[in-house]
């Protein structure tokens, strides 16, 4: 058989499988070897050969024969390495046997970053108990708390630390089958499998693994068939046993339109934020970076100083500030010059303009609860105590100072209150602020933690 010929028969597969099991399943095969009665292809994982063989195996055995190469049997293995290979069964097939994980391949989810790994993660005060609890969870061995729920603002690594899981799981323990994908490629593979009638094939799939990773679940949120098959998975999951890594925008309780089972099943284990980053942590990140840009930059000069102007200036998030030192390092080559202060502010205006704007509403509120030693979810919720309500006034005239949201944006992050509440709370604290000096300092030290 030829390659010539298996583009033929891929092609009818399209019509036999349908296009999005074609995608999923059958594109990413490579035919490697055909003789002796067996076809042979590449698959991205045993995982996924153990899937194809199971699903799909009859299909492409008879459309071979239809294309004038018959088969006995068809087998698939991980890249060339024969040892790999996944058995050939008959259309009726046991469960398949764990798979064993190959460092750095692509999981049946999603793949993951080679870079996203512990020794790449910048550890600090706002991120450490985030950062020793995804150790210890990656370490294996008997669930010590079940599930592990990262959450957090965008760019504050929640992501970094699910693939740094998942790398170290390949490492010690290469037979755990661990799963690592987005709420929303759930919620596609879902539909997908009513679509398709093979509802019990998704659910044996998700439910044999060993480790379950779920990044930004809050995309489920108001999905109401997504939500029941993910709720009976995780109750599955749990019951066996087995580890449940969750991560998300806000906390279980904060996510609206969560079913409240999920949100009670997402409590249960140990509900970790990742605080925005502080100054130490933005420089340290920005150190390590500096020590691969220069070996990719060679002779290039970077003034003192540098560094700690964008540690300052640029206090959103991680990627941003990443990706202001990559844009820095690569207009420096380019024109030649030495990455001096004047550079960096002429390179990087639009970025620190943003930055200056752009702080986030969700940010004030989640400080404002740390300083006043009260939750998050009562900042947003009904409760009118008075050691709730003033600091929620608080923060509301922060929204008001220190962002360009209008007072109706402001009313839906404060759980959806009108406008008309945002103004009253507004005028309290100007009132108050001339007759209350410890309500005074408090702003004063707010907006110096919130933009500095």
């Amino acid at each position: 058989m030829t390659n010539e010929t298996w583009g033929q028969v891929r092609e009818e597969l399209i019509k036999r499988v349908g296009k999005n099991n074609y995608v999923t399943w059958i594109e990413p095969l490579k035919l490697s070897a055909f003789n002796d009665g067996v076809a042979r292809f590449e698959v991205p994982t045993i995982f996924f050969g153990d899937w194809v063989q199971r699903n799909y195996a009859d299909h492409i055995r008879a459309q071979l024969a239809s294309a004038g190469s018959p088969v006995d049997r068809v087998e698939f293995a991980v890249g060339a390495a024969s040892q790999t290979a996944v058995p050939a069964v008959k259309r009726v097939a046991p469960k398949p046997a764990r798979a064993r994980a190959v460092p750095d391949e692509e999981l049946p989810g999603a793949p993951l970053d080679a870079r996203f790994t512990f020794d790449s993660f910048i550890v600090g005060k706002p991120n450490e108990l985030a950062h020793a609890a995804a150790r210890r969870v990656a370490e294996g061995g008997p669930v010590t708390f079940n599930p592990l729920f990262l959450y957090g603002g965008v760019g504050l690594g929640k992501t970094h630390l699910m693939h740094a899981i998942a790398h170290e799981l390949h490492t010690r323990h290469p037979e755990l089958r661990v799963l690592y994908l987005s709420a929303e490629q759930f919620m596609y593979r879902f539909v997908q499998a009513l679509r398709e009638r093979q509802v019990m094939d998704f659910k044996e799939l998700f439910r044999s693994v060993d480790v379950l990773m779920v990044d930004d679940v809050q995309f489920i949120a108001g999905k109401d068939s997504t939500q029941e098959e993910f709720f009976h998975t995780f109750n599955a999951l749990v019951d066996q046993n087995k580890q449940i890594v969750i991560s998300a925008d806000r906390a279980p309780g904060e996510i609206k339109d969560l079913e409240e089972r999920i949100k009670s099943r997402l409590q249960c284990g140990l509900v970790v934020d990742l605080h925005p980053t502080d100054y130490e942590l933005r420089l340290g990140i920005l150190q390590q970076k500096v020590e691969y840009y220069r070996s990719q930059y060679r002779g290039l000069v970077l003034a003192d100083g540098v560094l700690e102007f964008l540690a300052h200036r640029i206090t959103s998030n991680v990627r941003i500030l990443e990706g202001a030192l990559t844009r820095l390092f690569a207009f420096a080559s380019l024109v030649g010059r030495e990455i001096t202060l004047d550079l960096a502010q002429d390179c990087l205006a639009d970025i620190l303009r943003s930055s200056d704007r752009k702080l986030s509403i969700e940010e004030i509120q989640r400080k404002v609860a740390e300083h006043y030693n009260i939750r998050l979810s009562d900042m947003i919720g009904p409760k009118r105590l008075r050691n709730i309500a003033r600091p929620r006034q608080v923060a509301m005239y922060l929204a008001k100072q220190l962002t360009p949201r209008s007072l109706p944006e402001i009313g839906r992050r404060f759980g959806g209150r009108d406008h008309t509440t945002i103004m009253h709370g507004v005028r309290k604290i100007e009132e108050l602020m001339s007759t209350d000096s410890q309500l005074s300092d408090d702003l004063q030290l707010l907006r110096r933690l919130l933009q500095g």
